[in-house]
């Protein structure tokens, strides 16, 4: 089973960046798609994010496009998040999963999950 930590998050005023990390461990010889999720309280957990295995291809929601960066370290099983001009509207909890697929932005195709890290977005 692949672990999947997630860490980065925090409190930043809108306009500001923070860099999320996803940190695999356990069993982590297949090649998988990394993807970021987030949820607000009430809200669906929606699709951010997604990298290939290769890193070759990323796939961005129309929101966070133009502002968030995906990136990937296979040597350090890390994958990244890069998040600027932070707006309000971004603050959710932030999860990062993993997929056999490339270009899923849905949830159910993902598996394992990561415990996600908070991200608040002060106006």
């Amino acid at each position: 089973q692949v672990q999947l930590v997630e860490s980065g998050g925090g409190l930043v005023q809108a306009g500001g960046s923070l860099r999320l990390s996803c940190a695999a461990s356990g069993r982590t010889f297949r090649r998988y798609a990394t993807g970021w999720f987030r949820q607000a309280p009430g809200k669906e957990r929606e699709f951010v994010a997604a990298i290939s295995w290769s890193g070759g291809s990323t796939y961005y929601a129309d929101s966070e496009k133009g502002r968030f960066t995906i990136s990937r370290d296979n040597a350090k099983k890390t994958v990244y998040l890069q998040m600027n001009s932070l707006k309000p509207e971004d603050t959710a909890v932030y999860y990062c999963a993993a997929s056999p697929t490339d270009g899923s932005t849905r949830y159910l195709e993902y598996d394992p999950w990561g415990q996600g890290t908070q991200v608040t977005v002060s106006s």
